[in-house]
């Protein structure tokens, strides 16, 4: 059976998205960065020095030094100034992302981990820094034009290029912390990180059968987590060493436990542990690395929130049941459930589950249904967004729409006694309330 969209996944990329959900990565290699910059430009700044002596600019060179001197005040000034900087920046950003959470989900901190603008300029704070300090060390305190070895002069003007560029990543950052106090670009962001898992997951028809009979199982070993991500290229290669088909067991997002089998071998003897090992990857929260559901659940805790007594953001849960519907209609057409991972001969070498349509139209739908009872506009919404998908899903996958749109309209008539409220409820809105 033909896998239909099947991408062969990048070696790295497990590792890859390991490294974006920490936030040391970037300064490490920053630090990295900082130090070689300034060994070049010390190397630079003695060969000016070596250059201007041997031709007896002496004159220039003391010009140099009084220049140096005077930056040599400013550099001080940033080198003790800018970790204050960097505290009363990041504490404020924590409070702004603990409201974030506090408002929508705890699972919105992951935006802020993973934030490419958050890193950067973290990194180039840090960064300012410690290249003051190096540049500090630079500085001599001879003065004769003869027999000084080094002016810092380029480890000057490179500080202040630091400096300038960090007060413009501040200005950015500072925008882009704001908008996670905002749910129209969270729930934004969440839905294009669940477009971009669509975008890169490998789909295909088909189940297990065909695979033969199963003739051993690979236990878990490690710690208690989620399920994050799969090393597909590493399982891939290891069945085909053997000889074999491996069949992941557990599910993306689901929480093994040691002793839990995580693979079923089939055609075969189990391969050496070695070849197993970082095959999966357990952690102890989803992500959307591999995790094609991850965003619904996200879109449907903050909507639950939002519907929450405590809460009553109706308007809120009508901008996730947005996403969550545009998610659904670009999935409506494509091949969802089991997914064969094939070497490069072609032959199916890993089989794994995924979550099927009906699935994830539940998901999306199941948990707001029992809550949208009591508030029209999101009733309405949600009827609105069941009829668009009815008109755009084949037969075949209109059975658990029609099932939630039947169950939507049974709890609003069993909640609302009077017959025009009952109306006024049902009548589809594709703004809710417009």
């Amino acid at each position: 059976m033909s896998d239909r969209g099947y991408r062969r996944p990048r070696p790295l990329s497990p590792l890859r998205e390991h490294l974006r959900d920490t936030f040391w990565s970037a300064p490490t290699m920053g630090f990295v960065c900082v130090f070689v910059l300034w060994l070049g430009a010390s190397a630079v700044d003695e060969e000016i020095v070596a250059v201007l002596q041997r031709e007896e600019a002496y004159d220039e060179l003391g010009s140099l030094i009084a220049f140096v001197q005077d930056a040599k005040t400013i550099v001080t000034t940033i080198s003790s100034a800018m970790m204050t900087f960097i505290g009363v920046v990041f504490s404020i950003s924590l409070v702004a992302v603990q409201m974030a959470s506090g408002q929508l989900t705890p699972r919105v901190v992951r935006i802020f981990v993973r934030s490419r603008i958050s890193k950067l300029t973290l990194t180039v704070f840090l960064a300012t820094f410690l290249f003051s300090l190096l540049v500090l060390t630079s500085y001599e305190s001879e003065a004769d034009p003869r027999r000084v070895v080094s002016v810092p002069l380029l480890q000057s003007m490179l500080t202040l290029v630091l400096v300038g560029l960090s007060l413009l990543l501040f200005v950015v950052y500072v925008s882009a912390t704001l908008r996670l106090l905002q749910v129209g670009p969270v729930v934004d962001k969440i839905a294009r990180d669940s477009f971009r898992v669509l975008g890169r997951m490998p789909r295909g028809p088909g189940g297990p059968e065909g695979l033969g009979p199963e003739t051993g199982r690979v236990v878990h070993e490690g710690r208690a987590g989620v399920l994050r991500d799969v090393n597909t290229a590493r399982l891939v290669r290891a069945a085909r060493r053997q000889d074999v088909v491996l069949r992941l067991i557990p599910r993306i997002g689901d929480f093994v436990v040691p002793g839990t089998p995580v693979l079923a071998v089939h055609g075969g003897s189990v391969p050496p542990r070695s070849r197993l090992r970082y095959g999966v990857s357990v952690g102890v929260e989803r992500t959307l690395h591999q995790d094609l559901a991850f965003g619904l659940r996200q879109l449907s805790d903050i909507a639950l929130r939002a519907l929450s007594t405590s809460v009553n953001d109706p308007t809120t849960a009508v901008q996730c049941l947005d996403r969550s519907i545009q998610f659904l209609a670009a999935l409506v057409h494509l091949p969802l459930g089991t997914v064969h991972h094939r070497d490069r001969s072609g032959r199916v070498r890993l089989v794994q589950e995924g979550p099927g349509w009906e699935d994830l139209v539940d998901l999306a739908f199941e948990e707001i249904r029992w809550c949208v009872a009591g508030s029209p506009q999101v009733s309405r919404r949600l009827l609105a967004g069941l009829d668009d998908l009815l008109l755009l899903a084949p037969e075949e996958r209109k059975q658990p729409l029609v099932r939630h749109r039947a169950l939507l309209v049974q709890a609003v008539e069993r909640a609302v006694p009077v017959a025009a409220d009952r109306e006024f409820a049902l009548l589809p809105d594709r703004q809710g309330i417009g």
